[in-house]
């Protein structure tokens, strides 16, 4: 065998016949990102905020309290209000707790895995710790949206969805499978209104440099969604928060579909499109704020 045949292909000779490292691959000079390792990322992401968690169960443990105690404040008010009607518009009392219910579960999830991302993204372009992320190998966004998570949250969504049980036996209503289905894609489509709303406000702080009040005035917007369309005249109002900022549509469609009140499936097409535009105009305006960032140093 000549000597030659014993290197191997990737090895690079110089001029003067001596070796040196094999040249990495372009392939796997960056290497694109699988759906495995993102998820295999998130795993990470979640065991940090465990940790985290537990470092301060007093104050987990509080939150949890403070998030049942107004949900029960609200369940509380519709309780005072049917004491003197018997219908809001076309809605009994159950089907208006099974709505606030369903509005309380979508915005706890939002807040479980969303809300304190993007509340943090003006801090981390004030401070210049967006250049960090940045220099990961992987998509910006998704650490940005997804590095912390409320595990409270979760809880207090968890006894939402007992509500929205107990509710639905009052009413006698057994839904299909069909109808829990559609009921998780609906609320999976509302979460991502808010999230893409709120994540393309908070992509302000590119210019403002601060944007909490921003974001927290939609935020507050959350208490519309809790509210029967119905009982709202058609009219500007209802368009606005409609078609421009959907919250009459994230907590009634699904609530519609669950209790039979759906009037017609274009209520659910037009949610689940209204969820893409959202998130399409959001990476939009995120990609132009990334370009206008220059970093700490500069």
């Amino acid at each position: 065998m000549r000597e030659d045949d014993s290197i191997a292909p990737e090895t690079v000779l110089t001029d003067h016949g001596s070796r040196i490292a094999p040249a990495p691959r372009p392939s796997t000079l960056n290497p694109q990102p699988s759906l495995a390792r993102y998820g295999a990322i998130y795993a990470a992401l979640w065991k940090n905020s465990v940790v985290r968690e537990l470092s301060f169960k007093a104050n987990f443990t509080l939150w949890i309290f403070v998030e049942l105690l107004w949900f029960a404040l609200q369940l509380a008010f519709v309780a005072v209000i049917y004491q003197h009607t018997d219908r809001i518009a076309t809605w009994s009392k159950w089907q208006v707790v099974i709505l606030m219910s369903a509005s309380h579960f979508i915005q706890q999830v939002f807040t479980a895995v969303f809300l304190t991302n993007c509340m943090q993204l003006s801090e981390l372009v004030r401070t210049g710790r967006l250049d960090f992320l940045l220099l990961l190998p992987v998509n910006t966004r998704f650490v940005v949206s997804l590095r912390h998570v409320d595990l409270g949250s979760f809880v207090n969504a968890a006894s939402a969805l007992a509500v929205i049980a107990y509710a639905a036996r009052q009413l006698h209503l057994v839904p299909t499978v069909a109808q829990l289905l559609g009921f998780a894609l609906l609320c999976g489509a509302g979460i991502m209104i808010h999230y893409s709303l709120m994540f393309l406000l908070a992509s302000i702080s590119f210019w403002t440099v601060r944007a909490q009040g921003i974001v927290w005035g939609y935020y507050n917007l959350f208490s519309i969604a809790r509210l029967p369309d119905a009982a709202f005249r058609p009219g500007l109002f209802k368009a606005f928060f409609t078609f421009a900022l959907p919250m009459l549509l994230v907590a009634n469609v699904p609530v519609k579909l669950l209790t039979d009140r759906l009037g017609s499936p274009w209520e659910m097409l037009l949610l689940v499109a209204l969820s893409g535009v959202c998130f399409g105009v959001s990476e939009w305006g995120w990609r132009k704020s990334v370009r206008r960032y220059t970093s700490a140093s500069s």
